[in-house]
């Protein structure tokens, strides 16, 4: 049972992992295009290191839980550390750069 919970902890954990970087990739995609985009452009490169080392603790967990047993725990507390970093990573650059209304 606690191997369910943990694969579910972690597949949930990429999905925000990926999610930040998807949104990155879309932003600095956007910056790229438009002329007057090279600070969004360098805010983007400068989380990169963030939202690749979320993907990468996060698929870690991942393969945490073919384990078993104490790695099933370690799965637990390493996916939802990464997922919690990605997920307000990408809230705050939402945030920072969130337009309309």
């Amino acid at each position: 049972m606690i191997n369910v919970i943990a694969v579910v902890i972690a597949i949930a954990s990429v999905l925000a992992s990926l999610a930040h970087v998807g949104y990155l990739a879309l932003l600095n995609n956007a910056a790229n295009k438009r002329a007057g985009g090279a600070p969004v452009a360098e805010y983007v490169r400068s989380r990169w290191a963030v939202a690749g080392g979320t993907t990468a603790a996060s698929l870690l967990a991942w393969l945490f839980t073919a384990g078993g047993g104490f790695m099933d725990i370690l799965a637990i507390v390493i996916a939802a550390g990464s997922g919690a970093v990605a997920t307000k990573a990408l809230q705050s650059t939402q945030a920072r750069y969130r337009s309309g209304g």
